[in-house]
Order: structure tokens, then C-alpha cells, then sequence
């Protein structure tokens, strides 16, 4: 059974930084792929970063150069750093572990860019 708890959200103004954070219960997190989703209101959930185990990260566009995604694989963390938040950054935001055909979700932590 894996378990992801996201922590970090809350409220920020537009240029501002927050460092979002995720903890993973379980033994097979090292080997797997990490990701950040996002979804805003009336919005579909989109994919924001992933790092896979061996540490290479892939990035939306509309991310890239201002968020950051790292893992600690001893002590089964993955991060989020954003910086330059943007107003149209404003969602809730998922961590995933991903898998062949099968992704894990945590419950998601609120981020709030105010303009």
C-alpha cells in the first residue's frame, strides 16, 4: 500500500515562492517515477513535473525555468519548488507516484497566487 501526503500549499503573492512537499509510505518509491499535478477549478488536471528514479526531470511549459522537482529518495520526499508564482499557477496540487499502468494520488494541497 502506498500512501502520499502533500504539504506547503497555501497562500502567496505573484512572485513569490513556496515549497511544496511530499511524503511516501512504502517500499517502492525509489524505483518509480515522482510527479506534481495540478488542477485548477473548472480545469482538467494536468502534469506539472516528473522525475524519474534516475533523476531526470521533465517540466510543463508553462513551468519551466520557475519550478523545480527533487526527490530524497531516504526519506521517500519529493519537492516542489516554485518560484515566480503566477496567479494562473493558483490550483490544487497532487503528488503522484507513478507506475506502468497504475498511479498512486495523494489528497492534494491547496496553492493560492494572489495578484
Amino acid at each position: 500500500q502506498v500512501q502520499l501526503v502533500e504539504s506547503g500549499g497555501g497562500l502567496v503573492q505573484a512572485e513569490g515562492s513556496l515549497r511544496l512537499s511530499c511524503a511516501a509510505s512504502g517500499s517502492i518509491f525509489r524505483g518509480n517515477t515522482m510527479a506534481w499535478y495540478r488542477q485548477a477549478p473548472g480545469k482538467q488536471r494536468e502534469l506539472v513535473a516528473t522525475l524519474d528514479s534516475a533523476g531526470r526531470p521533465n517540466y510543463a511549459d508553462s513551468v519551466k525555468g520557475r519550478f523545480t522537482i527533487s526527490r530524497d529518495n531516504g526519506k521517500n520526499m519529493v519537492y516542489l519548488q516554485m518560484d515566480s508564482l503566477k496567479s494562473e499557477d493558483t490550483a490544487v496540487y497532487y503528488c503522484a507516484l507513478v507506475r506502468p499502468g497504475l498511479v498512486y494520488w495523494g489528497r492534494g494541497t491547496q496553492v493560492t497566487v494572489s495578484s
